[in-house]
């Protein structure tokens, strides 16, 4: 198996007439929790995009030692799943379903067309309500739920796929810490089963979890290193111009406000 999941070359994107993204060079290695880090409107959740091939760009691709570009549709949703931002599945539309019927969706890449459910998409879809803690309301409307709840439960649409490679944008949006700190044990659990995980994270204590995190300003990346390493953590201050700093705390990196 490749060690590099995901690689882009020269990647560039627009939005608005704008270019966001510049030129980049970047790679995810295989079996690795990857965190995508940066200031409002430094470009992540582009990237994010432009790597689940959600958004007209220019440069290379790749997925699984492969161009993005030439996978046929259903073959790249079976690798590759994603976990947008709240709000961006159409939820409007999504209101009348179910919660089981919201995580089925999960497990049309690997149906036959107008087919019914396998065993093995009924087995997935319990499976991934069970570990978001979703399950014992999956008979419930979607529009019924929280946000936290409906967080878990397209987080559970996600986990179904059950790809090679998870992209999730701001996956802990709305959850509660016990949630936040379930999805934390989930993502080491994906990653030790050899699954790709890269998320973008606002909680930058939570992102210093990850294997390797990636720092990104103006649409270019600064940095990219091992989180527990200290050269990442100077980055990560710089990027945020000091106005926070890497502590080791109870044998965990977090970053706090900068008092200085």
């Amino acid at each position: 198996m490749s060690t590099v999941a995901l690689q882009v070359r020269q990647l560039s994107a627009s939005l608005g007439g704008r270019e966001v993204l510049h030129g980049i060079d970047l790679a995810f290695p295989t079996g690795r929790w990857t965190s995508i880090v940066g200031p409002n409107g430094a470009g992540k959740s582009t990237l994010l995009k432009a790597l689940a091939g959600l958004l007209p760009c220019s440069g290379e691709v790749w997925l699984l030692g492969q161009p993005l570009a030439q996978q046929p549709g259903r073959l790249r949703a079976q690798q590759l799943s994603w976990l947008g931002q709240s709000g961006a599945m159409g939820e409007s539309t999504a209101d009348d379903l179910t919660v089981y019927d919201v995580a089925m969706l999960g497990r049309l890449p690997h149906q036959p067309w107008l087919a019914a459910p396998s065993p093995a998409d009924c087995a997935a879809v319990e499976h991934a309500l069970r570990v978001t803690h979703a399950w014992d309301w999956r008979e419930r409307p979607l529009g019924q739920l929280s946000g936290g709840e409906r967080q878990r439960v397209l987080l559970a649409r996600a986990l179904a796929v059950q790809a090679q490679v998870l992209l999730m944008d701001e996956p802990l949006a709305n959850l509660d810490p016990p949630h936040q700190a379930d999805w934390l044990r989930l993502a080491h659990t994906l990653v030790a089963s050899g699954k790709t995980v890269v998320s973008v994270l606002h909680e930058i204590s939570f992102a210093l979890h990850a294997d390797e995190l990636v720092l990104m300003a103006q649409g270019r990346i600064m940095h990219q290193g091992l989180c527990s390493d200290a050269a990442t953590h100077r980055a990560l201050e710089a990027v945020f111009d000091k106005r926070i700093a890497v502590h080791r705390v109870a044998e965990q990196w977090l970053a706090l406000p900068s008092l200085e």
